[in-house]
Order: structure tokens, then sequence, then C-alpha cells
């Protein structure tokens, strides 16, 4: 008898359409002889639907046997939705709810990873409450630019910005702040942005470190949610690193994952510079894209993986829980 797999997607948030190309992509690859795959679709006022047809979460749910989340940022990341699936008892892929927010609050992230001994950017968080210019003027004289802002929550650098000249400021304040109410200002990091996935009990191995994917977007640009979805970004599996900053990326994602709490699967960003090694967010199984330009699906490739196979070891590990 084929395991009932509901996948989630779609949700409440900014990354609605990313969510439901990483749902279709999750669909299409687990492998019909073993699953039976269910299309919940949740819209973006929250309702839910099994099948086309409107339901409320329980009965879009009965008979599941394991729920595969791709409900991106809020909903899917913020514990809305272990609330739902908790109490009912069905397994579920990913972290579990206190784990999944504290990945999805950059400042939290980067305070739980700084006591690990990893390097993370100067910051503050801030909340304009409106008052962007006003906040502006004192940022720009108390704190050193260029540097990026962006929402504390969020995903898939919606509303971030590099900000370089005091005229910059105040609308990359007012962008940051339609995500999220507090927003996270970082000094800017020149160097090579880096992405390293981690699978939980891969090939023989507790957490196995997929390889570093560098992250190359258009001159001039950085790597915001416009250039991660319009085909100008070059990611390069593997990435043009040296054999010490290879291992060191690959370490680096497997302690943040092992002790962020990040369950079957996690990507971690960072900035490979002069300085060293910088730490920039842990995306939870939920957060990590899945469509055919994302970046984990291109990693698993280089290492000989297919989607099909990692989302058949996902489901196995979530039943497994």
């Amino acid at each position: 008898m084929r395991t009932v797999v509901g996948v989630l997607r779609g949700g409440p948030s900014s990354e609605y359409e990313v969510s439901l190309k990483s749902g279709a992509s999750v669909l299409e690859a687990l492998p019909k002889d073993k699953y039976d795959a269910r299309d919940i679709f949740i819209d973006r006022t929250g309702v839910w639907h099994n099948r086309g047809i409107a339901a409320d979460p329980h009965k879009a749910l009965a008979g599941v046997d394991v729920a595969f989340s791709t409900i991106h940022g809020e909903y899917g990341e913020d514990g809305q939705l272990h609330e739902i699936l908790d109490p009912l008892g069905i397994p579920y892929t990913g972290a579990d709810k206190l784990s999944s927010v504290l990945a999805f609050n950059k400042a939290r992230t980067k305070e739980a990873a700084s006591k690990l001994g990893v390097k993370v950017a100067h910051g503050v968080v801030i909340e304009p409450n409106g008052e962007y210019e006003a906040v502006a003027h004192e940022l720009f004289r108390s704190f050193p630019h260029p540097a990026i802002v962006k929402p504390v929550i969020g995903g898939s650098s919606v509303g971030t910005s590099i900000v370089r000249t005091y005229h910059d400021l105040a609308p990359a304040l007012a962008r940051a702040s339609a995500v999220s109410p507090k927003v996270l200002v970082e000094e800017f990091i020149a160097g090579r942005e880096a992405t390293v996935g981690v699978v939980d009990h891969f090939r023989g191995e507790r957490a196995y470190a997929l390889m570093p994917v560098e992250i190359v977007p258009p001159a001039g640009a950085f790597f915001d949610f416009e250039n991660k979805y319009n085909g100008q970004t070059l990611e390069r599996v593997p990435g043009n690193f040296t054999h010490d900053e290879k291992q060191e990326l690959e370490r680096l994602a497997k302690l943040v994952h092992e002790n962020l709490g990040m369950t079957h699967y996690s990507r971690s960003d960072f900035i490979v510079s002069k300085r060293g090694i910088y730490f920039l967010e842990v995306n939870s199984a939920a957060a990590v894209g899945l469509t055919n330009q994302s970046l984990l699906p291109k990693a698993l490739a280089a290492v000989g993986s297919s989607l099909s196979q990692f989302v058949d070891h996902v489901v196995q590990l979530a039943r497994r829980r």
C-alpha cells in the first residue's frame, strides 16, 4: 500500500509563488510506485484546499501519512503551520516549531551562531515605525556604510537592499519594514557568497554537507529576490573555493544545522571574504527552495542525486520521526 504524502504549498506570504513552484517540483518528484501524492494548496488568505476543494486543515489532511511542507515564509516557518500539524500527530518534514521560529528570525539566528564561535557581521536591529528619514539620518551618522538592510523576519531576500549612500537608506528601510516591523542593518562584507545544503542521514553520515555552491549575481548587483529568480545569476557547483575554504564551509554548515535544531535538511548562506567566512542565515527545510532554479537541487545533482531520490529519502526520515 502506498504512503499518502500531502504536499503543502502556497500560503499567505510574499513567497507564495516560489512555494507553489517548490511544491509542484515535489509532487512531480515523488516516486509514483511508493507514494500517493496529494496536492494540498493553501491560498493567500490562508484557506486550505485538498484536490481543489476548500476545507478546514483537519479535513484537508485526513488520511495523510506524511506532510511534506514547502510553505516558505510566514505561516510555514513562523510556527503557525506547526500549531496545526503537531496536535494532529501527523509526521512532517523539517524542523520543529521552536527551531523553525529561531531560523526564521535572522537576528536571533545570528546570535545563536555567534555563540557557536561562527563569524557574523556586525549589525543592529531597529524598528523604524514609519520614521524612515529620521532613522536614516541617525543611522547614517552612527553605522558604517555600505550596509545591508533586511527584514528581521522573512526569506528569499524579499525586502533586502544594499545601501551605499544616504539617499538609498530611507527607501531601503521602508522596503524592509513592509515585510517585517523590525529591520536588521548589517555591515556590508565584500566577498563571494556561498550556500551549503545539509541532509540528515545521507550517504552514511549523520549530517551530510553537499558541495558548496558559489553564487555570482550580475555585475554590480547582489543576490536579492529579483536576481534569484530572473535567471541572470550564475551558480557555480562546485564553487571556485580552495580546498580549505570548501572544508570550512561544510564544517560550518553542519555545525549550524546540528546545533540550531535543523531537521531533515537545511541550507546555510555565507560570505567568503578576506577576513574569513561569515555566516548570514540558515534556511530550515520549509524555507529551502526545490524548484528547477533552486540551489539545493543543483547541489544534489552535483553529487549524483536526483530530486526524486532526495524527496524519497526525506519522506522516509519524516516517517521515522
